[in-house]
């Protein structure tokens, strides 16, 4: 997959590379559990960010997130990188100054935009992630939904904050459930594989079958739904039988 470039404009032209202090700020205070990743990407907001261009790339790069090192494919031939995240997804890189890119790639020439743009790149190519400072000092993983609504200048609310799921998200699970026979009730609660886990209560008894056809139902009315489709990161599925 080959990278686009972001070309840098005028309003950059006396840019110091420093990051911005309020999402310096935020970052720190992420890192020390005071701020959770709404914060970080409120902070983002109208901010500029620096994205990372190289003249040759290598098959491989270690990226830092949530304190462990992964190794990932890289995309992009030439022009703005793409990273390979843990999941399989694909997210695009920003800085947030000079010094943090060079702690990940002393090689990488820096090129000024705003999130918004960088956001819109990613969703343009079909890439669901932003990653900022990949190589620390502190890391943060912008899910989906997030840069969508950075892309389009919207507010973000994640579908999970504070341990709970929004109500907007469980009225839409259960909406996915109701209707399909042998679906009792279906609930949302934050997951542990997933940002949320679908809770199916089934009636007892199901075969193979029976219980690969429910499932293929609600998969589908989970996918064609609006407020998940918008709203949640990923999605995992537990079961549970009515008794």
């Amino acid at each position: 997959m080959a990278g686009r470039e972001l070309p840098p404009t005028s309003r950059f032209a006396g840019d110091d590379g420093t990051a911005d202090p309020r999402v310096a700020a935020v970052l720190a205070d992420h890192a020390a559990g005071r701020a959770d990743v709404a914060d970080v990407v409120a902070a983002l907001v109208g901010v500029r960010v620096l994205a990372p261009v190289l003249a040759e790339l290598e098959a491989t790069e270690t990226v830092v997130h949530d304190g462990r090192e992964h190794t990932v494919d890289k995309e992009a031939s030439a022009g703005i990188v793409a990273l390979q995240a843990p999941d399989g997804r694909t997210a695009l890189p920003v800085f947030t100054s000079v010094d943090a890119m060079r702690a990940w790639r002393p090689d990488a020439r820096p090129v000024p935009t705003d999130v918004p743009r960088a956001a819109l790149s990613a969703v343009s190519e079909g890439w669901e992630l932003v990653v900022v400072d990949p190589g620390g000092p502190v890391t943060v993983l912008v899910p989906r939904p997030a840069v969508w609504a950075l892309a389009q200048g919207a507010a973000w609310e994640p579908a999970v904050r504070g341990g709970a799921v929004a109500a907007d998200v469980r009225d839409a699970v259960a909406g996915a459930g109701r209707g399909i026979a042998a679906v009792v009730s279906a609930d949302a609660v934050p997951g542990t594989r997933a940002e949320v886990a679908v809770v199916l209560t089934l009636v007892p008894g199901l075969d193979r079958a029976g219980l690969d056809g429910v499932l293929a139902r609600v998969n589908a009315a989970l996918a064609s739904d609006e407020t998940i489709a918008r709203r949640v990161d990923s999605l995992e599925l537990r079961l549970r039988t009515a008794g």
